[in-house]
């Protein structure tokens, strides 16, 4: 508690709540987005239901399941942790899944991402440099980005802001959204600083975007 509060009054970036409290605050919210910073398989090439588990990772599976099963109408981002650890039966409808090629393997196995987004009643962002954006009607490709947008922390950041538009908007159309946003303001720092850009400067430069519309 005395080290919970204490980290809580240095934090000005998020709001700290209990885990006791976490199913109120899922809710009473418009969006949910789940698995960025949960622990995972120990090898991202190991698929769910394999022995590659640790009791952090068990523990990131047994939330995941836990959550998506219980709150099936809230609008969910699924993502890192998440979508490592998960099965494709607890997958919500609507639900937008961000993986990168490895975790999308990993879910998905050899399907496209237009199937699995049909298979599945989902949204699937398959990141790379050129994202795919799959809904069960349509794909399209959002182009641009550079090598900066593979560092820590910068999938935290395209995962936040899609949350933030599903609140209030299509599914399909806040993943298209964020995935463009994120690629503009990946290219207008590397106009500056090439790629020695991290996630805190991403997160900056992405409300500079929006508020220009």
């Amino acid at each position: 508690g005395r080290v919970a509060e204490g980290v809580k009054s240095r934090l000005s970036s998020f709001i700290w709540v209990p885990w006791s409290d976490a199913e109120a605050y899922i809710e009473k919210s418009d969006a949910v987005l789940i698995g960025p910073g949960f622990m995972r398989f120990n090898s991202e090439k190991d698929r769910p239901g394999g022995d590659s588990l640790d009791k952090e990772g068990e523990e990131t599976k047994e939330i995941t399941e836990k959550f998506l099963k219980k709150f099936l109408g809230k609008r969910w981002v699924i993502d890192a942790g998440s979508l490592q650890t998960m099965e494709t039966s607890w997958i919500p409808k609507n639900a937008i899944l961000t993986p990168n090629k490895k975790e999308f393997e990993i879910l998905f196995g050899n399907l496209t991402p237009e199937e699995a987004a049909r298979k599945f009643n989902c949204i699937i962002v398959l990141k790379g440099p050129i994202t795919l954006v799959c809904s069960p009607e349509k794909c399209i490709e959002v182009k641009g980005g550079n090598p900066g947008l593979t560092k820590g922390g910068t999938g935290d950041v395209q995962a936040g802001l899609t949350v933030a538009l599903l609140a209030k908007n299509d599914p399909f159309l806040a993943a298209c959204a964020a995935s463009y946003v994120v690629k503009m303001a990946a290219d207008e720092l590397f106009k500056k600083v090439g790629t020695f850009y991290n996630s805190d400067d991403l997160a900056k430069k992405v409300t500079e975007v929006l508020a220009r519309g």
